[in-house]
């Protein structure tokens, strides 16, 4: 069984006086919210990635979210399912009248993962999954440029026999898919169409019909 804690570390000096933005119902809330639509992502808990990712934000008067970005990340999944578990608190905040719209928040969000065979990870052998992951992304491009050429009619230059050894490299096969499904529901079932979304069209863009129906009724 997976067991994931997401701590919210405390908002910088800037928010700490009076009259500055809080999340509705406050800050206990905030964490609880993050931790409750939390995603842990399938290669940072496959290979027990942890850490601290800090979202930079900035807020309207009417508690939108605006401008966000990773400002210190991990340069893996962790950096995405940060970004957006900052973003699905959009006008979840209550700004003061003179806030300014400018200023800049910063949340530092901590991944952790307990009772899932981690303890006896070294750190060599994270720090080598954190370079593989980015290494990876070319192969990961090749396919999914594949499959939406394919889709497209314009497949050139290289066949599928070549594609499905990639993916076979990569680890794209049915319990993939599975796992990107399930992560894909729940984002749907807290309304993050969005980031459902481009889960399903991965799911498409490797080869797989699995998604087709969900992105035909959600992703238009």
């Amino acid at each position: 069984m997976l067991f994931i804690k997401l701590l919210l570390i405390s908002f910088l000096s800037i928010l700490s006086g009076k009259d500055q933005p809080v999340f509705k119902n406050g800050a206990q809330t905030l964490n609880q919210f993050l931790e409750t639509n939390m995603v842990y992502p399938l290669y940072s808990k496959n290979n027990c990635i942890q850490g601290v990712i800090k979202v930079e934000f900035q807020l309207t008067k009417t508690g939108e979210v605006v401008h966000s970005r990773v400002k210190e990340g991990l340069g893996i999944d962790l950096d995405e399912e940060a970004l957006r578990l900052i973003q699905l608190t959009n006008q979840k905040w209550i700004v003061p009248k003179d806030f300014s719209e400018n200023t800049e928040i910063v949340i530092p969000v901590k991944f952790s993962l307990k009772n899932y065979n981690c303890e006896n990870r070294s750190k060599p052998q994270i720090e080598k999954a954190i370079a593989l992951y980015q290494s990876r992304q070319t192969m990961e491009n090749v396919v999914t440029s594949y499959y939406q050429n394919k889709i497209a009619g314009t497949v050139s230059g290289i066949n599928e026999e070549q594609i499905n050894q990639l993916k076979a490299d990569l680890g794209f096969d049915d319990d993939l898919v599975a796992e990107k499904l399930e992560d894909a529901q729940k984002m749907l079932n807290q309304g993050d169409k969005s980031g459902a979304c481009k889960i399903l069209n991965f799911i498409k863009h490797i080869g797989y019909t699995n998604a087709d129906t969900l992105i035909e009724q959600n992703c238009k």
